[in-house]
């Protein structure tokens, strides 16, 4: 089954539910998780959080939760800022929000935003389990 629609957010860091702070608890109040599962791509140790980029290998696999937001705007808009993304800036945002291809573990593939890290990842070290 697919399930077409972009009020769907793909979270695998400091946003997943177990992580319990102020911005997972905003997440959660303002969306419904569907499932668990993964998208393309490879996860860095960039501090005290995760950081992920998209990979053309098919091993390559970043777990995580999916949400569908009940508000999408207004979810975002707290999101972004928290997320480091800033229009405004001269500066390279810290992530970047793109579309990605998902799929939950119960086998439904579907287009979710995620938050890509946005800078150089050379020297950070690689969580090679993609499960942060």
């Amino acid at each position: 089954m697919n399930c077409l629609g972009h009020d769907f957010l793909f979270v695998y860091g400091t946003l997943l539910k177990q992580a319990d702070n102020e911005m997972s608890r905003f997440l959660a109040s303002h969306s419904h998780c569907i499932g668990d599962g993964y998208f393309q791509g490879k996860l860095f140790q960039v501090a005290h959080y995760p950081g992920a980029i998209l990979s053309d290998a098919p091993a390559d696999k970043v777990y995580g939760s999916v949400y569908q937001l009940y508000h999408a705007s207004t979810v975002f808009n707290v999101l972004d800022d928290y997320e480091g993304i800033n229009e405004q800036s001269d500066v390279p945002d810290l992530y970047k929000r793109i579309l990605v291809e998902a799929w939950l573990f119960d086998k439904r593939k579907l287009k979710a935003w995620v938050y890509i890290y946005n800078r150089p990842t050379k020297g950070l070290p690689v969580i090679s389990s993609g499960k942060y």
